[in-house]
């Protein structure tokens, strides 16, 4: 008789364990990992990519609780090949099987974008057409619309200046506001990440920095000197003195009037009749010329301390400038390196 109570004692151990175990193997399956993300995850699978791999990452970036929950998963399902390559948005809030199954079906592909610093609102509208994310008028509209502009507190008449040159993933066919709103924020978080404290800037305080760093941007290209011609420009801004930025003039000629880019500028176009055209008006024009990327928002937020006055091209294949503290050593300059340059 204690044989046999011993042998069903036995049994219902066992039967207590595997029940324990399926309830945790469900319990894995079936919540979402702590601390997940709470928007959506960008996610890529990589051509050939293993699934170990592809559940590492997940894990790694708490987007499942268990890679070896995944992987077993998988290959109980016998789907271990069957993951969609490309890039995805994970919603917020998916268990390891909803993981599973939304990368099995290849949902949400997206599209990679890479918006380069320094680009207009045409440029950039331009290659989400190209990428058949959204189309060049809705993107324009949508940058240009008073209450998304308002909903997202950017105190000008245009999102340019506001939206942050990064590499962002879209599907196809998705509604322009929403990629304004996207790139809009990633615009904040990086403003944060730069300065903490920016948020305190007025409206128009932020509006004159973001305008500045967009001819800071257009100008520099060598990250070393970002930090130097802010410092030009601050100096000229606080005695009055027209900031002669060739950008601005460009801008007009590319943006306003819709013509190709000039090889050079000749003493016409810098006559341009324009409220951008910083060599006949003082003061900053009235926005940003393109969107600048981190390197020209943090040299106007945190520009060099000199005496420089002006600048001008010294080595075109380096990008380097002479940097000048007044008129004589700038026509100097000029003699002895734009004869180089031509």
């Amino acid at each position: 008789m204690r044989k046999v109570l011993g042998i069903l004692l036995a049994f219902f151990i066992v039967v207590l364990l595997l029940c324990g175990a399926g309830a945790g193997l469900i319990f894995y399956l079936d919540s979402p990992a702590p601390d997940s993300p709470e928007g959506p995850a960008p996610f890529t699978i990589s051509e050939g990519e293993p699934l170990v791999s592809v559940a590492r990452r997940l894990e790694a970036g708490k987007l499942v609780r268990s890679s070896r929950f995944l992987v077993a998963l998988s290959k109980l399902r016998r789907s271990e090949t069957l993951f969609q390559r490309g890039s995805y948005l994970v919603p917020p809030g998916k268990t390891t099987r909803g993981i599973h199954d939304f990368l099995i079906a290849g949902s949400q592909l997206l599209v990679r974008v890479t918006i380069p610093e320094g680009w207009t609102l045409s440029r950039t509208a331009g290659l989400f057409e190209e990428k058949k994310i959204c189309s060049r008028e809705s993107f324009l509209a949508a940058a240009q619309n008073r209450g998304t502009l308002d909903s997202l507190g950017i105190p000008a008449d245009s999102a340019l200046g506001y939206l942050f040159p990064d590499t962002y993933f879209f599907p196809e066919d998705f509604p322009a506001d929403r990629i304004i709103a996207e790139m809009a924020g990633n615009f904040r978080r990086k403003m944060s990440e730069i300065d903490p404290e920016y948020e305190k800037l007025r409206p128009g305080e932020l509006h004159e920095q973001v305008t500045l760093a967009s001819i800071v941007e257009r100008e520099y290209r060598d990250p070393a000197e970002a930090p130097l011609m802010a410092s030009v420009f601050y100096n000229r801004l606080g005695i009055k003195m027209a900031l002669g930025s060739c950008a601005t003039v460009e801008y007009i000629i590319t943006e306003i009037q819709k013509k190709p880019h000039p090889e050079f500028l000749t003493y016409r176009d810098i006559e341009i009749p324009s409220p951008y055209n910083t060599y006949q008006h003082i003061g900053l024009p009235p926005g940003p010329i393109c969107n600048p990327g981190k390197t020209a928002l943090e040299a106007v937020f945190f520009p060099a301390k000199t005496d420089y006055w002006y600048f001008v091209l010294k080595d075109p294949a380096a990008g380097t400038h002479f940097f000048s503290r007044n008129l004589q050593e700038h026509n100097s300059a000029k003699v002895v390196y734009l004869k180089k340059v031509s």
